[in-house]
């Protein structure tokens, strides 16, 4: 025979045969076990049993409508009410023509009619059958998210453009779901609390889409897309999302999804683009939590293309030296007069084309793609050299505070690192002061622990900083190896027209006390800040009130003039 079947260039298929008729059965076995595993079954039932055994894959069943104890008809319309029997295709045995439509709209898939007189024609429509059946269930397997019944990204986008071939006239918006710190519950819950997760957001999807007309995917991990007709708002959907993660347990109210969306999309740009910039909304209120849902806007376009030119000129900046490094004293109080006790490196960016640059525009962006920690290197380089300098021009120097971003806490060469400046500079750990950020003790506990105490058993001050912003338990300061607390300069602006914002600065110089901490208070200001906080007992202060942050030349005159008074 001339035909090359698929079974004959691979493993072979198992196919049942279903027909009371010795001679019948005898036949198609002949004609197919050449290319198939043969099975066969005498009645319906029989054939139920044998397909829901378990002990093999069936490809296709052939099927005879008459038979004693179950006939064909009724197998067919058992197998259409059973998700796991629809799966195998069938073709109906028969020679009755008026037979045909009945069984189609039961699900047979073909037909064989009686008497087999066409071997290979038999033969050619059976792996057509299989071959569309096995293409058919390995493009469903891909085409969706298996945990929310969704469809998957590459599929979600490529319904997107037959859409918008027939639908190109509809005003059409792009979402995109985003849940906050999910990551934690599969810690401290298990991966099946997750899973539950992420399927009740599968289920908001739907109800959202079943609103608003349209399709959705699950991009990855906590994140969806959904694409959809044009609303005027979307302030509704928090609530469906809420309604769903009620229902997947105590866990899932534990979290927070962010709404992010791109109104009215812009058909002379890409689909992915739609949801990139629907993305930057959900971005833009991550900190903010009193809001859940945000719109992509121009203002947010401008600023989306303002970062990204910082992204691309960082590069540039640090190899050009763009970024200065600024010094802020920090003087201790505790004593009649205040003493000049050490600084913090501040950076600002002189760009050659914006001007100065302050550190909340690129600091918070860098953080968020990981580039902070090449600015972070940057500044202990510089801080370094310039300690350097002052011991060498001025024989004086004073301890510097540089920042340890959470990034930095995860590189396992950040102590080498640290310590092979200090080499090159024939400086000691006395002279770096390390910052970490209140934010960065909540990833991980036992790696944060153990970076700290290493760096602090090879002389390193430690300095949590911008302390009481939400994040630390105070079971974790009990834990870290701490020297110093800085606290939230939030509370310093308002302790003295906030009861709370005071009561909270008096906490945390007890809780110090207790733990046998230094206290340091940043953006004092005023003279009334700075009297409170002495009586408070407050160690440290820091802010204009003594002086604004200083470039390096214009400082190595200040601590000269210091530290000579």
């Amino acid at each position: 025979m001339e035909t090359k079947f698929r079974q004959a260039r691979g493993l072979r298929r198992n196919i049942l045969v279903v027909d009371d008729e010795v001679i019948n059965r005898e036949l198609l076995s002949f004609m197919l076990r050449e290319f198939y595993q043969v099975y066969t079954a005498t009645n319906g039932q029989e054939a139920i049993e044998m397909l829901t055994a378990g002990d093999r894959v069936y490809s296709l069943v052939l099927l005879d409508l008459k038979m004693p104890v179950m006939g064909g008809i009724e197998f067919l319309q058992i197998r259409h009410q059973r998700e796991d029997l629809k799966k195998i295709p069938v073709i109906v045995m028969t020679a009755e023509t008026e037979a045909e439509v009945r069984s189609i709209k039961l699900g047979a898939a073909d037909f064989i009619r009686k008497p087999y007189n066409m071997p290979e024609v038999i033969l050619t429509r059976i792996e057509r059958i299989i071959e569309l059946y096995e293409d058919q269930h390995i493009i469903a397997s891909t085409e969706e998210d298996p945990l929310t019944g969704l469809y998957t990204k590459a599929f979600f986008f490529q319904y997107i453009y037959r859409l918008e071939q027939s639908n190109a006239d509809n005003c059409m918006d792009a979402i995109v779901m985003n849940a906050d710190r999910f990551h934690l519950i599969n810690e401290l819950y298990g991966r099946s609390a997750g899973d539950d997760i992420l399927r009740a957001m599968g289920r908001s999807v739907m109800r959202i889409l079943m609103r608003a007309d349209g399709i959705g995917c699950r991009s990855e991990g906590d994140t969806f897309f959904l694409y959809c007709m044009h609303q005027e708002d979307y302030d509704w959907v928090p609530d469906v999302i809420s309604e769903e993660l009620g229902k997947a347990g105590s866990s899932a109210t534990q979290v927070r999804v962010r709404v992010g969306v791109y109104q009215n999309v812009r058909r002379e740009i890409l689909a992915e683009d739609w949801f990139d910039m629907a993305n930057m909304a959900c971005s833009g209120i991550r900190e903010n939590y009193t809001r859940n849902v945000a719109y992509y806007d121009n203002a947010l376009h401008v600023r989306a293309l303002h970062q990204e030119r910082l992204i691309r000129d960082l590069r540039a900046a640090i190899e050009e030296r763009q970024l200065k490094v600024y010094y802020q004293p920090k003087y201790n109080i505790r004593g009649e007069k205040p003493r000049l006790e050490s600084a913090e490196a501040l950076i600002r960016w002189d760009h050659p084309q914006l001007g100065m640059i302050r550190p909340g525009e690129f600091i918070p962006l860098f953080e968020a793609n990981g580039l902070i920690q090449r600015v972070d290197y940057y500044v202990w380089r510089e801080v370094a050299a310039q300690i350097r300098r002052w011991k060498d021009e001025l024989g004086i120097a004073i301890p510097v505070s540089v920042n340890v971003s959470r990034i930095d806490i995860y590189d396992p060469h950040l102590e080498e690192n640290l310590l092979s400046l200090l080499r090159e500079q024939k400086l000691s750990s006395a002279d770096f002061v390390l910052e970490v950020t209140e934010s960065a003790c909540s990833e991980d506990d036992e790696q944060l622990i153990s970076v700290v105490g290493s760096l602090r058993s090879k002389g390193f001050r430690i300095e949590m900083d911008d302390f009481g912003a939400g994040y630390s338990s105070l079971n974790m300061l009990t834990m870290l190896p701490i020297d110093e607390l800085k606290m939230d300069i939030r509370f310093i602006r308002e302790m003295s027209k906030d009861a709370r914002s005071l009561k909270m600065v008096e906490l945390i110089l007890d809780i110090a006390r207790f733990l046998e901490m230094t206290v340091v208070a940043e953006g004092v200001e005023e003279e009334p800040q700075y009297r409170l906080l002495r009586e408070m007992g407050c160690d440290v202060i820091q802010g204009y009130y003594f002086s604004r942050p200083m470039a390096e030349d214009v400082f190595a005159s200040f601590l000269q003039r210091e530290i000579s008074a």
